[in-house]
């Protein structure tokens, strides 16, 4: 698939632009980091063998490719920091995850529901993002397309299976969706460095696909037999860094070693 555009050579000469450019890849990686944290935490823990495997085998994915986009930043920043000080070596408020990856493991549902959330959009945005101007990010998004398709599959048939299955499956799936749906919307808040590179053919413009995603979502969690929340808000700030209370406690665990055993290796 042809870019939108080519990306002028001189685009990353401007600091500015350069800066913008890296803190909108944290925004995209960032998500990957922590969803895959939190579904690494399940390893050994499904309900049986089938989706334990696949679980596990989804936050490696994910781990994979936020690997790539940690990489491309440390390449950007060109201070000699690698992928390993971007993923454990910062704070808190530096992590611009959504607050969607964020949320607990609290039974089986809260896991399939949250996954689907972020699924649908994860699988729109590498869609578009081959259009990017920016090679690598094309490159980035054509390799990572098939593991999404299969990831929105897997969440998207089992919350039906939930939702369509026994009483207190269907019961348990509704909490969760209920629960989980004031935290969507964030996934299409534009900031600033966001901003700037859909303004530059860098990013896709996400807000465009809003509409598309929720009717998707919607029509899955119909075909489910699951009630559509009615929300007067959605729960925002984590693209900002400002976070759930639970991300103290993903960063405590995740940068444990790095932290007690600085600059330690294999």
């Amino acid at each position: 698939m042809k870019p939108i555009r080519e990306l002028n050579p001189q685009f990353l000469e401007s600091k500015e632009n350069k800066q913008h450019l890296i803190d909108y890849l944290l925004g995209v990686a960032d998500n990957y980091l922590i969803l895959a944290q939190r579904l690494g935490e399940l390893c050994g823990h499904g309900p049986n063998l089938e989706p334990d495997i696949a679980i596990t085998n989804i936050s490696l994915d994910l781990l994979g490719q936020v690997r790539s986009f940690y990489q491309y930043i440390s390449q950007l920043k060109g201070d000699g920091s690698t992928e390993d000080d971007i993923a454990f070596l910062r704070k808190e408020r530096e992590y611009r995850s959504v607050l969607l990856v964020q949320q607990p493991n609290t039974d089986f549902a809260y896991v399939i529901a949250r996954q689907f959330f972020f699924d649908v959009y994860n699988k729109m945005f590498l869609n578009a993002l081959q259009q990017s101007a920016d090679e690598t990010l094309r490159a980035l998004a054509f390799k990572g397309i098939k593991e999404a398709s299969y990831h929105e599959r897997f969440s998207g048939d089992w919350l039906k299976r939930l939702g369509d299955g026994t009483a207190e499956s269907h019961d348990k799936a509704q909490k969760a969706v209920n629960d989980l749906w004031v935290f969507t919307d964030e996934l299409f808040q534009v900031n600033e460095s966001d901003s700037a590179m859909i303004d530059a053919g860098v990013a896709p413009d996400m807000l465009q696909l809003r509409e598309y995603y929720y009717e998707k979502v919607e029509n899955l969690l119909t075909e489910a037999t699951l009630e559509v929340p009615e929300v007067p808000y959605f729960q925002k700030g984590g693209k900002n860094g400002l976070h759930s209370e639970y991300m103290g406690y993903i960063l405590a665990e995740m940068q444990y070693m790095q932290r007690t055993y600085p600059n330690s290796k294999w």
